[in-house]
């Protein structure tokens, strides 16, 4: 069984990701290709530290963190768009593969969310995060040691709704180890 280090080590890299999203309430899907990176943080990096702080958690507790950057293009539009954000895993004290997520996406302090992760026994992580005008779920698994499969569901206080399903595909960075072929032979 991968442990939720594990899990965001084997994350560690660079990633070509295709999502498509559907928008509920006007029944439109809209696609978009990214180049994302995503970095693993151990849990004495200075990112993870400082957003310890921001949260007011002691920083003792975290057990890793992650920095993850994407630069990417509406496939409709053409429009670009770009962001960073920075995750915090803060385990439970009874359970190592769940507990409080920390969150912060570029764009200051209003950005900063809290939530909660879980790695499942199927090793697919969930990251659910609340504010208090947007509620999202994501789901992440590895289908192959360099294909990850990723879902969501973002939900806001004003009715708006939208799922998403993306497919990444690693492009380089950390190279698949076992435990990556292990989990995903297990995921089929």
């Amino acid at each position: 069984m991968m442990n939720i280090e594990e899990f965001l080590e084997l994350s560690a890299g660079k990633w070509f990701s295709h999502r498509t999203s559907h928008f509920v309430a006007t029944q439109k899907s809209e696609g978009n290709k990214s180049d994302i990176i995503f970095e693993f943080l151990p849990a004495d990096h200075p990112e993870v530290i400082k957003l310890c702080e921001q949260h007011e958690v002691n920083s003792s507790k975290a057990s890793c963190g992650a920095k993850v950057t994407w630069n990417g293009t509406k496939e409709f539009k053409g429009e670009k768009y770009s962001g960073s954000s920075v995750l915090v895993l803060v385990p439970d004290e009874d359970k190592s593969n769940e507990g409080k997520l920390l969150h912060k996406m570029s764009g200051g302090e209003k950005s900063l969310l809290t939530g909660r992760y879980k790695l499942g026994s199927d090793e697919a992580l969930t990251l659910t995060t609340e504010s208090e005008t947007i509620w999202s779920e994501e789901r992440l698994w590895f289908a192959s040691p360099n294909l990850r499969m990723r879902v969501s569901v973002v939900k806001g206080k004003d009715g708006f709704s939208m799922a998403s399903f993306s497919s990444e595909i690693r492009m380089g960075g950390a190279p698949a180890n076992a435990k990556a072929s292990q989990a995903a032979n297990s995921a089929k």
